[in-house]
């Protein structure tokens, strides 16, 4: 047992080594994030409808927690429209002229991925959790009905028995 702690404890220290020598030149994550919010041009107006949608998108996901279909409905639509960001990304990436001042569109879909995505992905995830969470509930309410129906028909069968 000792010899695996010591394994562990050897690769853990390499791995610790290895992140301090690689990351010593490179940004850290605080520094890449602050140098994408201040490289995009965030008073753009496809921008700001698009972020607006977003948070509209939110708000109908959050106001109708209660209805299945409509949960079901916007998480399959943000589910495609997160399936197609690539193909977007690369249709927007030949007409940024129309709509923008700067060629956000990169080949490798990091504009794309973080301001359309990465929001749709999100309030999926906020969907997700919420049908999780109806369908713990729903269990619960089936297994204390179970439990009710069996301790009826427990008290029934002892009825006769007398």
């Amino acid at each position: 047992m000792d010899q695996i702690a010591a394994l562990i404890e050897e690769i853990t220290a390499e791995v610790r080594k290895q992140w301090i020598t690689e990351s010593h030149g490179t940004p850290s994550v605080k520094e890449s994030l602050l140098a994408f919010l201040h490289a995009v041009d965030w008073t753009e107006p496809w921008l700001i409808s698009l972020l607006f949608s977003h948070l509209v998108v939110l708000i109908i996901a959050i106001k109708t927690r209660k209805n299945n279909n409509v949960q079901t409905g916007i998480f399959f639509t943000a589910l495609f429209c997160v399936y197609m960001a690539e193909r977007l990304n690369k249709w927007l990436s030949h007409r940024w002229t129309l709509f923008a001042r700067q060629p956000y569109f990169d080949h490798h879909g990091v504009f794309m991925s973080s301001v359309w995505s990465g929001p749709l992905l999100l309030i999926a995830c906020i969907i997700l959790v919420n049908g999780l969470l109806s369908l713990s509930s729903l269990i619960i309410k089936w297994k204390r009905a179970e439990l009710r129906h069996r301790a009826r028909m427990a008290a029934l069968k002892e009825q006769k028995a007398d």
